[in-house]
């Protein structure tokens, strides 16, 4: 099935100015004119690609060997119609815009009682020995409360240095070391792995977003869980569809567990991706002010009603689970600190108490992974005025 002409925006949640609000989101149709994805059906990549090279003027920007098999190339329509047909090609599709979806013991590390798991986030001696790619913006690499080991850069330049600040913050929700200093992470001193697919501005494509997906599947051995803060409309198109999603279903299938943003558009997650493949855990936001249950503290950096969904969150039956996601404070780049709100805030927590997971149960699947989570969590907040009549389960990791 060819994936839908709709935009694929891959949103920081709680982007908007980066320092609190969040971005509006535009559904409008974003295919790159003259930039395709090749998948193919057999052959070796590196040789088709070399082939398109060759035959029809094609400038191949990422060959692909785990995830999917196949290139993407910038080439004329005619080019493409003609890859298409040659018998070794299983599918040629439009390659789209991405972009970032975003908005002491952090408010959202207390609330999901990190505290109290295996890890001790907080008491100045908890450790996490696993390894976590944040596919994102890249990560502040010099951060001294990141343990940052290594990277690769699928978006523009070589480093997979951050100079965004959203992927940098996201990391530090999954994995700030507990050290006394800045904040902690639910899976502290995690290794840390920054996949760079969006530019400086938060932005990218469809094959670079696959390009961090291929180089983290081909590292499955290490890699255990994989953060994906980004998203943009679309539906669930199937394993097959020649693109995104038939590139996570490869990287689950060898055993990388994926958690990723439900969205900031206030919309059922079914009509945004990856949010609505149901390989991935998918991860709605909380308001939660004061990391404690209950309800009515006062609100600080947004409007929310404390212990209730956010607003901009998306919901729906393709939801797992619900996470912290308004006002978190986590690292920044340069070296900072910076307090943000969003879908892509609550996915790290998430990604964390997978990490967490996998740490004790190296040999659990994804979907072992997910359930796992799922049943740990509780029912203790407040969606009785919320437009999402399916209540998630709320993230708790105490017993982790």
């Amino acid at each position: 099935m060819r994936p839908s002409r709709t935009a694929l925006l891959v949103s920081l949640a709680g982007a908007g100015s980066l320092l609190g609000g969040l971005a509006a989101s535009s559904a409008v149709a974003a295919e790159i004119p003259g930039a395709y994805i090749v998948t193919l059906r057999s052959g070796d990549p590196s040789a088709a690609a070399g082939d398109a090279r060759q035959r029809h003027g094609a400038d191949v920007e990422h060959v692909y060997e785990r995830a999917l098999r196949g290139y993407a190339a910038r080439m004329s329509s005619r080019a493409a119609a003609a890859v298409a047909r040659q018998d070794n090609v299983a599918s040629v599709v439009a390659d789209r815009t991405v972009a970032a979806a975003a908005q002491s013991l952090p408010t959202g590390i207390d609330r999901i009682d990190a505290e109290l798991s295996s890890a001790r986030a907080g008491d100045g001696t908890g450790s996490a020995g696993v390894d976590v790619a944040v596919i994102d913006t890249g990560i502040d690499l010099t951060h001294p409360d990141l343990n940052v080991v290594g990277g690769t850069n699928c978006s523009t330049g070589r480093s997979y240095n951050d100079g965004n600040g959203h992927g940098t913050h996201v990391a530090g929700t999954i994995g700030a070391k507990d050290d006394a200093n800045g904040v902690v992470g639910v899976a502290p001193g995690a290794r840390l792995w920054a996949v760079r697919v969006l530019n400086n501005n938060g932005s990218g494509s469809w094959s670079s977003v696959i390009c961090g997906i291929d180089w983290v599947t081909a590292r499955a051995g290490t890699i255990k869980v994989a953060n994906m803060s980004l998203g943009g409309t679309g539906s669930d198109t199937g394993c097959k569809d020649g693109g995104l999603h038939q590139a996570i279903c490869n990287s689950v299938a060898a055993g990388v567990t994926y958690a990723v943003a439900a969205g900031n558009e206030s919309d059922d997650a079914k009509n945004h991706v990856p949010a609505a493949y149901d390989e991935v855990i998918t991860v709605s936001a909380l308001a939660d002010f004061n990391g404690k249950p209950g309800g009515g503290a006062a609100a600080t950096c947004r409007s929310d009603q404390d212990d209730t969904f956010a607003g901009f969150s998306n919901f729906g039956a393709d939801v797992d689970l619900i996470a912290p996601g308004v006002c978190i404070l986590s690292t920044w780049k340069g070296g900072g600190y910076n307090t943000i709100s969003g879908t892509s805030m609550a996915t790290p927590h998430v990604t964390g108490a997978a990490a967490l997971y996998k740490s004790t149960h190296p040999g659990a699947s994804p979907a072992q992974v997910r359930t796992a989570l799922q049943s740990a969590g509780n029912f203790g907040w407040n969606n009785a005025d919320d437009h999402d009549t399916i209540k998630e389960p709320l993230l708790d990791v105490s017993l982790f």
